[in-house]
């Protein structure tokens, strides 16, 4: 931790009008169902393994029309659909991340933030369900014309609670999400859970929520090292 620590600097000076959330690799933890069920895709569309790496935190749309740039567009949407199915019904091992839990119940409660996720509303909201985390916005997939790490979704999220995305901070485990909070003007802080430090390119990098701690002020949110 001390080496990620004094990158907070950067951060801790400043006044969010509230903080945007992805879900998974941040709040909780799909890693084994997200792996599981993109190899199984992978298999029965027969295409290479390694066209299968690197796909955490990209919408699932995107890693179709990139995986099956060669099938019809008929394919590509039952494939889409396929992987939908998968994820929805696979729940084994999905965990709530560290300081998920508590950062979500003191901001949720003065409507302080929002969850915006590359995962499609159904997904979403299983997901949501099984580890009980919530927010009063949720902004997934299925709500904005272009995914990350175009900075639509955040824009969106901060638009719900009544803010410029601008004002807000973006909490990113991965690098098109990163680019996405960066395009939509925001701060990142960037959570190791995923990929490693070097490929983060966070306004700060810590391992996880629990190395923070959140507090709400008459002006909006700051954050300092917990």
């Amino acid at each position: 931790m001390t080496a990620v620590l004094p990158t907070l600097a950067a951060l801790a000076d400043r006044t969010f009008a509230a903080v945007l959330f992805d879900m998974d690799g941040t709040l909780l933890s799909s890693r084994a169902v997200v792996d599981r069920s993109w190899e199984r895709l992978r298999q029965e569309y027969r295409v290479p393994p390694e066209s299968v790496e690197h796909i955490h935190g990209v919408p699932a749309r995107a890693i179709i029309e990139r995986i099956l740039a060669d099938r019809s567009p008929a394919e590509r949407a039952a494939a889409l659909d396929r992987i939908v199915e998968l994820e929805e019904s696979d729940t084994e091992g999905i965990v709530v991340l560290p300081g998920a839990v508590a950062a979500l119940d003191l901001l949720g409660a003065a409507r302080r933030c929002a969850i915006v996720t590359s995962s499609g509303r159904g997904l979403a909201a299983t997901r949501l369900a099984i580890t009980g985390l919530s927010a009063p916005v949720v902004v997934t997939a299925d709500d904005v014309e272009h995914g990350k790490p175009h900075p639509d979704p955040f824009v969106a999220g901060a638009r719900a609670l009544g803010f410029a995305a601008a004002s807000c901070l973006v909490v990113e485990d991965a690098p098109p999400g990163i680019a996405a909070g960066r395009a939509a003007g925001a701060a990142v802080l960037a959570l190791s859970t995923t990929y490693p430090e070097d490929r983060l390119d966070g306004d700060a990098v810590v391992p996880d929520l629990s190395a923070v701690r959140f507090e709400v002020t008459g002006d909006g949110v700051r954050l300092t090292a917990a």
